[in-house]
């Protein structure tokens, strides 16, 4: 049988600009041949072929869309979280594509635009939805989705 469902891709900035500054959750991450070496170094398996392909969810595309990291730093803060930190059960990885929070004076031609967080498993919803755990208020809703912890690029505020 064929899949006719649509996917959404995402890989040049035309495309992931339909997400900017928007909280995306990470549902499967899968490096493409490209690794980051004992030493810290990305070592990518060619010129051509983006580092990894992860499958995110969002409020404006929806679920199962396939996004394409072809920045070596946004590779490095991924694979810093799910390759060395490690996911845990009750955790997820919650990303924030932009390129409107650069440092002052910064051109956003050529960088990196992933913000990686590791947060509390239920983030997502109480980001994107209000009414999702009401009971939870001021406080304890604050920590409930605060990340644990956080990659962002040197050149992002």
């Amino acid at each position: 049988m064929i899949d006719t469902e649509y996917k959404t891709v995402l890989l040049k900035d035309s495309d992931w600009s339909q997400i900017d500054g928007e909280v995306c959750r990470i549902t499967l991450f899968t490096p493409l041949g490209s690794v980051v070496d004992k030493d810290g170094k990305v070592r990518a398996m060619d010129m051509t072929t983006p580092y990894a392909a992860i499958t995110i969810e969002c409020q404006t595309l929806g679920n199962n869309i396939t996004g394409y990291i072809t920045h070596k730093i946004d590779f490095r803060h991924l694979w810093a979280a799910f390759e060395e930190r490690k996911v845990a059960e009750n955790e997820e990885v919650i990303i924030i594509w932009t390129t409107k929070n650069y440092k002052r004076f910064t051109p956003s031609f050529g960088m990196p635009r992933l913000v990686v967080w590791v947060c509390p498993k239920g983030a997502f919803e109480l980001m994107t939805d209000n009414t999702y755990k009401p009971e939870l208020g001021g406080e304890a809703r604050f920590r409930a989705k605060a990340p644990i912890v956080e990659w962002k690029p040197e050149v992002m505020k």
